[in-house]
């Protein structure tokens, strides 16, 4: 374990020297972004058109919360990805656009076609992100699980704090009730997505990895090869924090600073739990091995533990002092979709969490039993069974983590499968959800599961199997959450509401 002078590695803020990269969008008048309503994309549009830029975007789902605020925000949106909207914009433009995509826009996408036959300048949203973050003192953070959580958390204290920093979050953050902010403070809060490989691009002036794990497997072969990226994104960072407790980061990686929830000693920010129950969390804080204070966070689950003490080290290392973080904490949100309460359907408690990993479900049904056991909860009903229904997200990854996913999920007392979610993949693995009920059954052999072949019998199956006093959590990270409003609207007695309980 790598250990500095904690003095001087709080102090290199105040004298660090920023590299300044010539922003992809100087010598352009405009920019276009093809699938304009992902979260990751929309964030740099709703920035950069705030800054003045003339931005525009085509994206299918034009009635989504989402691409309606950019609407709102002199956005013009496109609602095909099809040839002509670039010829429109190019025709409509002083000087040529610039086209932004994204990794999930595929080779034989017709708007990406029509740009480069067109000579156009075509840029990945990474390099949009890059420019933001090289501009101005920044903080990036990476990892397997929790980084939209932890940059969630992150933002809440550091604007709290007076800090007002500019984020760009792949989550809906509630204090801002978007997934960006455009701050006037100095610090700047991005998300490194280490999925395609892209957060390698980032030259932040702190860093940080939540957990590392194998994950995106149709981007890496192995392990192996993701460690390898996240040290190349280490190397870009000046200042790197990592997670103490996960043991894949701590054989591979040579941190500046580590925070841990099992240990205090020989770290430099602990956050060591007194009493976790489904409402809240208690904990020690501690410094340099030192006590800072016994403090209460209103999120529950030892991972939501871990991303507060992550938070929180950054803030000190960028000289926030622990007055205004304890502040801050009562305040502290997990991002939208993050076992977030939608509401009270026919005496149902129903939760959507975008759980899709097996690391993931786990801490999700932990969680949820935590709440069953604990009964310390704000909810209007005090839970009895835990039904998950999940939807697998790409064939390759149900393929690599087929055990995983049937044990995980075979920890609930009833689960339901919806069809996989394809994001876009061929089903070359030959694979589907039965193969997962099939391994389920194997590990227990008095599993309550159902497997749904489309979203219709999905639905009827949610009505059928599930009981007065269950916690449904719609786990998954493709539009399982879509199905709760085509549920309230046909079945249920109850409007479901979307604020949690007070």
């Amino acid at each position: 374990m790598k250990k500095l002078a904690f003095r001087s590695r709080r102090a290199y803020l105040s004298i660090l020297e920023l590299d300044h990269l010539k922003s992809p969008i100087e010598s352009h008048g405009s920019i276009h972004f093809i699938g304009v309503g992902g979260i990751g994309m929309s964030a740099l549009a709703m920035i950069l058109a705030s800054k003045g830029l003339k931005i525009s975007g085509s994206d299918k789902k034009r009635n989504s919360p989402i691409v309606k605020k950019l609407i709102e925000n002199g956005v013009k949106i496109f609602k095909e990805q099809k040839a002509t909207n670039i010829s429109e914009i190019t025709q409509e433009k002083e000087s040529k656009p610039l086209i932004v995509t994204s990794s999930a826009i595929q080779d034989s996408n017709l708007e990406l076609a029509a740009a480069q036959a067109a000579q156009l300048e075509i840029c990945h949203r990474s390099d949009l992100l890059a420019a933001l973050v090289n501009q101005q003192p920044s903080i990036a953070i990476a990892g397997t699980h929790g980084k939209t959580t932890t940059s969630t958390i992150l933002a809440t204290l550091m604007a709290i704090a007076n800090q007002d920093p500019t984020a760009v979050v792949g989550g809906i953050i509630p204090y801002y009730k978007s997934n960006f902010n455009v701050g006037k403070g100095k610090f700047l809060i991005a998300e490194a997505d280490e999925s395609d490989g892209t957060l390698v691009k980032l030259n932040a002036n702190i860093g940080l990895i939540t957990n590392l794990e194998l994950e995106h497997v149709d981007h890496y072969s192995n392990l192996q090869e993701l460690i390898k990226t996240v040290k190349s994104f280490q190397t870009g960072c000046k200042n790197f924090i990592a997670n103490y407790d996960c043991t894949n980061i701590r054989e591979n990686i040579e941190a500046d600073s580590w925070f841990s929830i099992n240990e205090y000693k020989g770290v430099d920010f602990a956050a060591i739990p007194n009493h976790i129950d489904g409402n809240k969390t208690i904990a020690t804080i501690y410094e340099n091995e030192k006590i800072i204070k016994k403090v209460t966070i209103p999120l529950s689950g030892y991972h939501n533990l871990s991303n507060t003490i992550a938070a929180i080290s950054i803030c000190r290392l960028a000289n926030i002092s622990y007055k205004d973080i304890f502040k801050a904490i009562p305040s502290i949100m997990p991002p939208s979709r993050r076992f977030q309460y939608r509401g009270n359907w026919n005496q149902r408690l129903i939760f959507d969490d975008y759980a899709h990993h097996p690391s993931e479900i786990k801490a999700s049904i932990e969680l949820a039993r935590l709440i069953l056991k604990s009964g310390n909860t704000k909810l209007p009903i005090k839970p009895a069974r835990i039904l998950v229904i999940f939807q697998p997200h790409r064939y390759s990854r149900t393929k690599i983590f087929l055990e995983e996913f049937a044990y995980t999920l075979s920890k609930a007392d009833e689960i339901i499968l919806a069809p996989i979610y394809s994001a876009g993949e061929q089903n070359i693995y030959n694979i589907n959800s039965y193969e997962i009920s099939k391994k389920i059954l194997t590990i227990q052999h008095n599993s309550l599961v159902s497997v749904a072949e489309n979203k219709i019998e999905l639905m009827s199956l949610i009505k059928e199997k599930s009981k007065p006093k269950d916690l449904l959590i719609a786990m998954g990270a493709g539009d399982i959450n879509d199905i709760w409003e085509s549920l309230n609207n046909q079945y249920s007695q109850d409007s479901l509401k979307s604020n949690v309980p007070a």
